[in-house]
């Protein structure tokens, strides 16, 4: 057995942008979500995750709110432009929650506290790409 389940075999890897600003998180994220079978490519910043959206596409963003170059919300309104198919699930740290919900105003597919549940953030992916533009 390789972990491989019969859907992966029917479908390519999800490829997943993580955005933020705390590498150590961003790495263990990589890591936990590329043994589920999800392509990460990290963003440590606002600008790098801009640079990166030009290069490819995304099925998926998973964007942190606070971050010191470009706020999450700012992020998101570029990517909205920029790959407006793509969705972006917003990462907050409690007591931001109405900022997150803001996100949602302006396109976010949703949003999850952190730090989340691996399972939750997975589904929320699985789920997030499904609605996306792939087709």
């Amino acid at each position: 057995m390789n972990g491989k389940t019969a859907q992966d075999g029917m479908s390519r890897m999800l490829r997943v942008l993580i955005v933020d600003d705390e590498a150590g998180f961003v790495d263990v994220l990589r890591k936990r979500l590329a043994r589920r079978g999800v392509k990460v490519q990290a963003a440590y910043s606002g600008t790098e995750a801009v640079q990166a959206m030009r290069r490819q596409e995304f099925d998926a963003a998973v964007v942190d709110l606070k971050m010191e170059d470009m706020g999450g919300i700012e992020v998101l309104q570029v990517f909205r432009r920029m790959a407006p198919e793509t969705p972006v699930i917003m990462l907050t740290g409690h007591g931001s929650e109405e900022a997150a919900r803001e996100g949602l105003k302006y396109g976010a597919f949703d949003y999850l506290l952190k730090p989340c549940d691996m399972d939750a953030l997975l589904a929320k992916i699985h789920e997030a790409a499904g609605q996306g533009g792939r087709s």
